[in-house]
């Protein structure tokens, strides 16, 4: 217990304390990653976490179809996903519940879109929760490890054309050579979630 003043008391309970990183207010760089099990997929079948391979690294994107900037970036996932597709698993996971975003919907948007990676569901919207994601779409990069090596944006403008510097690819880099990303954590730019009866909304 702290029993030596205010000062002393402070300063043990900051010491116990875990801190949230610069941009998200649950995860920090370094985490566990939280697991996901049995999220309905626009394949028809069920996903978990687990079912991964546990070799490779993992990006998780939080996404949705009612976003105009979540498809604006829709593109620039699809080619990542291709570029590693040997190397690592691509995920996205919406969690939004208005009907546009229903699961129906975004099995045509999948076909549409030709997604190479499974597009889930989460009507509980817990996961999104869980990574402390706000925004679709937003970035987690897990090592193989399942910790949260990098979090934030793909790259540092919603609009293609106007991209200066990217930020998963380099991230997915790094960790493939068995380092570190040099940038571990960026704001995320986008729609905010629809987190029901939140003021997130």
């Amino acid at each position: 217990m702290c029993r030596f003043g205010l000062l002393a008391f402070v300063l043990c309970v900051a010491a116990s304390l875990s801190f949230a990183g610069e941009f998200n207010s649950t995860r920090s760089i370094g985490d566990e990653a939280p697991m996901w099990k049995s999220l309905p997929g626009v394949d028809g079948k069920e996903h978990s976490l687990a079912d991964l391979d546990a070799k490779k690294p993992i990006v998780v994107v939080f996404t949705c179809n009612s976003c105009p900037i979540a498809t604006d970036y829709e593109d620039r996932i699809i080619e990542a996903a291709k570029k590693f597709a040997d190397q690592v698993n691509f995920v996205a996971i919406n969690v939004n519940r208005v009907p546009e975003d229903s699961l129906a919907k975004m099995k045509t948007r999948a076909e549409n879109k030709k997604f190479p990676y499974p597009y889930l569901f989460d009507e509980s919207q817990q996961i999104a929760k869980d990574y402390g994601a706000v925004f679709t779409p937003e970035f987690f990069l897990l090592n193989s490890d399942r910790k949260i090596v990098y979090m934030g944006g793909l790259d540092d403008n919603s609009d293609a054309s106007q991209v200066k510097v990217k930020y998963l690819e380099p991230a997915i880099e790094a960790v493939l050579k068995g380092g570190k990303p040099e940038t571990q954590e960026t704001a995320a730019r986008g729609c905010r979630i629809r987190f029901a009866n939140s003021r997130r909304q």
